[in-house]
């Protein structure tokens, strides 16, 4: 198995680099903060930046849960991966990930120095030191399970190729809550009022109605009984209400909503109806 490492300071832009680097030294995995990463797919692992403290997500971004190491490593030897790009602050860390993956020492290590400007750098060590961003290189729907209420941010990253752009890789931008003083917390009550607001904004559903929220480590479902009115169609109703509220909830408080359930719950007239 060939390996290659990229180095370089925390929050210089690494992962952002990643599938570059990754594709010009025809290796298609990479592991990077807990994950092993295929193009844009996450196979297994645990995203180092889900961990409530900096020292936790260093353990974890080596691999010192015996759980979490052995996952990963039984899922390289499954696959019969031939290359890995490894990405971390230093030789030392790379090491310890090397050591704790059974993986062989790189064949060339790479300095984010050596592929990004002074200025590139210093744009990235902003964003980090300034409002805590943290870059996966993987497309936000490929974690936003984990990361439910973390705030993700979708990033596409274009380059020129003679007069059209393309798009050449979709990463997403995390604050996790390591990078914080406090913790991000929203109550029931604001997502109910929330979905309750959407869902009445929609025509035919009237004023009135609750929400039952189900919370799960990754994500929420809502279940809402609403007060229609009588004579519209139920099904295409329902359906556009499911899908104004799953968007205006995740849009506006960042959290997984993995299922909207809708019931008609009581009918209302419009004045003079019968």
């Amino acid at each position: 198995m060939r390996t290659v490492a990229l180095i370089g300071k925390s929050g210089t832009g690494k992962s952002h680099k990643a599938q570059l680097v990754a594709g010009q030294n025809n290796i298609e995995y990479i592991i990077d903060d807990g994950l092993l990463i295929y193009g844009n797919r996450v196979v297994t692992g645990i995203s180092a930046k889900r961990e409530s403290t900096k020292l936790g997500a260093v353990r974890r971004a080596i691999f010192q849960d015996p759980s979490h190491a052995a996952e990963v490593k039984n899922k390289i030897q499954e696959l019969k991966v031939n290359g890995i790009l490894l990405i971390g602050t230093s030789e030392n860390m790379i090491a310890a990930i090397c050591k704790a993956l059974s993986l062989p020492k790189p064949e060339k290590v790479i300095k984010i120095e050596d592929i990004s400007t002074p200025s590139e750098i210093n744009t990235a060590q902003r964003v980090r030191n300034l409002d805590g961003k943290h870059v996966i290189p993987v497309p936000t729907l490929e974690i936003k399970k984990d990361f439910s209420g973390y705030l993700l941010d979708p990033l596409k990253i274009f380059y020129k190729k003679g007069k059209q752009d393309i798009i050449v890789a979709e990463k997403s931008v995390v604050r996790p809550t390591y990078s914080y003083l406090g913790k991000y917390t929203i109550s029931d009550t604001t997502v109910s009022q929330i979905a309750l607001y959407t869902a009445r904004q929609v025509k035919g559903i009237a004023p009135g109605g609750r929400v039952i929220i189900e919370n799960y480590s990754e994500g929420i479902i809502l279940n809402l009984e609403l007060v229609v009115e009588y004579g519209v169609p139920l099904k295409s109703l329902l359906t556009v209400v499911q899908d104004e509220v799953k968007k205006s909830v995740e849009y506006m408080t960042a959290l997984n909503v993995l299922r909207v359930n809708v019931m008609a719950k009581k009918f209302y007239f419009k004045e003079g109806e019968a």
